[in-house]
């Protein structure tokens, strides 16, 4: 080491070296989860008349899955998520529903919740780190991946609705711990206990590091740029060793109070403010999009130009595709299974027509929100090359700052209500996923007061080490865990496919001679598969 690295050495806080000790070891794991989900590679060459050596596909399994059920998905439905749009805009408005109809939450409210739930720092981190790394043509496979997104949300809410459970309290159960052990059941009780135990696991650990690390380096990253915004400097307290820790304490408390402490009015403030911050943050993108109409023309250029002849990205046009396919996965949630989970409260006696309300969410979300989101970031950095690499660079380690800076070029000091914004986002996100996260922390280890303190916990614990570590580990992290998922959850839906196509017909053939609001046929599935069968079987409440 040279005379200057042992007197910075020697300059270095211990909280600093606290920080990079975690990080450091943060990485190793990363790395080795990471090699575990998508070090299995696969490729596929075009064949005649392309040369040998090119190929359709060339990267991860995991990621190949994923687009090949969503394309899959697509075609076996018939391009339900585009036939079926209107149908969708008429249930979410309550057309077909009934008050008595079992459930909590209307399709209207469910829609809303779910989108409020995943409009946020998906939209504005996430993309910024997709072009970061993949540039603009990043953008449209993200919008590919979105319309096909849609498709799979469709099929996982519909069963999230039907293999659902209502106790006696009213309380809805529904999600992929209903509906995976069904998909599973021909293989036995312990192939069944293990892959639902994996699933349950990877739910598990991408709620504590995507919705929870993930939430609160974002969050820590905004306030702190924001910060020197408004001061004009670059030496503030959360520039500081501390600033990240002394962050992650106060804001993993506030999250305690919530989900340990139960004090559920932050909650509601927050879930109250969310919404709003949605809404300025798409009226912003909007106005920075009318500004710039005639540089519509161009933008839309560099992304189609960039997806298909993509110039120094690592991996080539393959490499944009798995970035693009990523971030649309973390910001929609498409095939995850957590959607079900929460779509399977709603009111109705229709599986179904949950469905077509669930499949406008990736629209919202990744098509229309994300894409305002990159047209910002590309009309504030693309004028130029040199202009968009120097962008990129100076926010290599906190892609945020690509989202930040862009809005503060057109709107000034935007970037403090924007960081505003990414912290409430974080905060309902983090008590969302919180939840999510305990339901299947229940499955492997039951349900007491005990184990479920000792997982909010670790959630908390989690949350402060999120604001100490690099954004590269957590997202690396968050990917694996996220891909794990949709890699054991979309193969349930694979099998339960016949089933959700059964209860589409019938629910487009009830809808077309008027028969919506009565009572529908029980459709057997997998489950009804018994030994003995009872005739007088009554169709099980929904």
């Amino acid at each position: 080491m040279s005379p200057e690295g042992h007197i910075l050495a020697a300059e270095q806080s211990p909280i600093q070296d606290f920080a990079d000790t975690i990080d450091e070891q943060f990485g190793t794991i990363t790395e080795f989860f990471v090699n575990l989900i998508f070090g299995t590679s696969v490729q596929v060459p075009l064949g005649d008349p392309f040369p040998e050596d090119t190929m359709l596909w060339d990267g991860s399994l995991v990621v190949l899955w994923a687009i090949v059920a969503a394309i899959g998905f697509t075609i076996y439905f018939k391009g339900v998520q585009f036939t079926g749009f209107h149908v969708s805009l008429e249930t979410v408005r309550g057309k077909w529903s009934s008050k008595d109809d079992p459930g909590e939450v209307t399709h209207f409210q469910a829609l809303t919740a779910a989108v409020s739930g995943t409009v946020g720092l998906g939209n504005i981190a996430g993309v910024a780190a997709a072009v970061s790394l993949g540039g603009p043509g990043a953008t449209f496979w993200m919008i590919l991946a979105g319309l096909l997104g849609m498709c799979t949300k469709f099929v996982e809410c519909t069963l999230g609705v039907r293999y659902r459970t209502i106790d006696e309290n009213g309380i809805v159960h529904g999600g992929p711990f209903k509906y995976l052990p069904v998909a599973f059941q021909r293989l036995g009780r312990v192939p069944v206990a293990i892959i639902t135990g994996i699933f349950a696991i990877s739910i598990m650990l991408f709620g504590i590091i995507g919705g929870g690390m993930f939430q609160a380096n974002n969050a820590f990253a905004g306030i702190r740029d924001a910060l020197g915004t408004v001061t004009n400097s670059e030496d503030t307290i959360l520039h500081g060793d501390a600033g990240a820790l002394i962050f992650g304490i106060i804001f993993a408390g506030l999250v305690g109070l919530v989900i340990i402490g139960g004090i559920k009015s932050i909650a509601r403030v927050t879930a109250t403010l969310v919404p709003a911050m949605a809404i300025v943050y798409v009226l912003a993108c909007l106005l920075v999009i009318f500004a710039n109409f005639g540089n519509i023309g161009a933008a839309f250029a560099a992304i189609i130009s960039g997806a298909f002849s993509p110039e120094g990205v690592a991996g080539g046009m393959i490499g944009v595709i798995i970035i693009g396919v990523q971030r649309a996965a973390f910001s929609n949630e498409a095939g995850i299974g957590s959607a079900p989970i929460a779509h399977s409260a709603v009111k109705t006696r229709r599986p179904v027509s949950e469905g077509f309300v669930a499949a406008l969410e990736p629209f919202i979300d990744t098509v229309v929100v994300c894409t305002m989101t990159a047209l910002v970031i590309i009309f504030a950095w693309y004028p130029d090359q040199a202009t968009w690499d120097g962008a990129v660079e100076a926010n290599a380690e906190d892609p945020i700052g690509l989202t930040f800076g862009a809005f503060d070029t057109f709107f000034n000091n935007f970037s403090v209500l924007l960081a505003i914004a990414v912290f409430l986002f974080a905060f309902s996100t983090l008590i969302t996923w919180s939840y999510y996260g305990l339901q299947a922390w229940r499955y492997l280890f039951g349900t007491n007061q005990a184990t479920d303190t000792i997982f909010r916990l670790i959630v908390l614990i989690m949350i402060v080490i999120g604001c100490l570590v690099s954004f590269a580990n957590i997202i690396d992290f968050a990917d694996s865990a996220l891909f794990l998922c949709i890699f054991i959850n979309v193969i349930g839906l694979v099998i339960l496919a016949p089933v959700v196509k059964k209860e589409m017909h019938q629910y487009l053939n009830d809808r077309k001679a008027g028969r919506l609001l009565e009572d529908p046929a029980y459709i057997p599935g997998p489950e009804d598969m018994k030994v003995v069968v009872d005739e007088s079987k009554v169709a099980p409440k929904r």
